[in-house]
């Protein structure tokens, strides 16, 4: 058999996201293998997900840093050493620069459809008080690779739910998590493992732009 695709995740917070690829992993839904995590605080609980797997988990926090420079050479040289060929965003709230070698293979989930509801300060429940205070009638979530501007990488995949008249902050949030993120973010990981995804440039009215396109199986 092939080796398995090799990814760090990244979190800050319950680790949910990254129970979920776990989860997928071990029934062998999904190709990957986590061979680090990162957490930007030693108060995630969701570290504890990795030290049941015995997967290595290191802490490394912003303001241990002098600058951002120094903080991001470290996080891309731990992912370096680990040798992953994709660094996962899961619920990682510090922003990152990210370096020319991984372009294109930083992967984050905005929990809306992009470009709504994005940029600096929507991150979490603020995206979707925004989404409800709009009146939308459908919401989801966008798996896209990471840029060094917000929420701007190009798209690889989008999931819809809709948005019900009694919904609240909690319930649209959940929803949004359940019925769309635990979904597309490993189905984003398979293709990638497969190798069934492009990057390319399309010349647009604005200039180029880059868009993801997704290949068929291989037989």
């Amino acid at each position: 058999m092939p080796p398995k695709m090799s990814i760090a995740v990244l979190i800050s917070g319950r680790g949910r996201t990254l129970k979920n690829i776990l989860d997928k992993i071990e029934a062998g839904q999904l190709d990957c293998e986590v061979k680090l995590v990162i957490s930007s605080t030693p108060n995630a609980s969701g570290m504890q997900y990795a030290e049941k797997a015995n997967i290595p988990v290191l802490v490394v926090e912003r303001s241990e840093f002098d600058n951002s420079a120094d903080f991001n050479n470290r996080i891309f040289s731990l992912c370096r050493r680990a040798r992953v060929k994709y660094v996962v965003l899961a619920g990682y709230l510090t922003l990152l620069e990210i370096p020319e070698e991984f372009t294109n293979r930083v992967l984050n989930i905005h929990p809306s459809l992009l470009p709504s509801f994005s940029g600096k300060g929507f991150y979490g429940r603020s995206v979707h008080e925004a989404a409800l205070k709009r009146g939308v009638k459908v919401s989801g979530c966008t798996v896209h690779f990471v840029d060094n501007d917000y929420d701007a990488g190009p798209i690889i995949l989008q999931k819809v739910v809709p948005v019900k008249e009694d919904d609240n902050t909690d319930s649209l949030s959940n929803r949004v998590l359940y019925d769309a993120e635990f979904v597309a973010y490993p189905e984003a990981l398979q293709l990638l493992a497969e190798d069934r995804i492009r990057v390319e440039d399309v010349p647009g009215v604005a200039g180029n732009r880059k868009v993801v396109r997704i290949l068929e199986p291989k037989q």
